[in-house]
């Protein structure tokens, strides 16, 4: 028995729709105040300065709903 199998025409608009995607380059966190940044180089998040937190702490960065991750070009 074969399958039949169907595709849904796209509107020629919406493929040429592009969005950029922003990541965060610092975070800090609300319980115990360590600050990281993004190092490209190495993708990873590196802590800044002398104070690395508690090692104990979970991290509840500083994330809210202001952020947007997706730009619109």
């Amino acid at each position: 028995m074969a399958t039949k199998v169907t595709f849904k025409s796209v509107d020629a608009s919406v493929l040429s729709m592009t969005a950029a995607l922003r990541r965060p380059t610092d975070r800090t966190c609300e319980r115990c105040g360590r600050a990281e940044q993004w190092n490209a180089t190495t993708d990873s998040w590196e802590v800044v300065g002398d104070d690395p937190g508690s090692v104990y702490c979970i991290h509840e960065w500083d994330i809210n709903g202001r952020f947007v991750p997706f730009d619109s070009e």
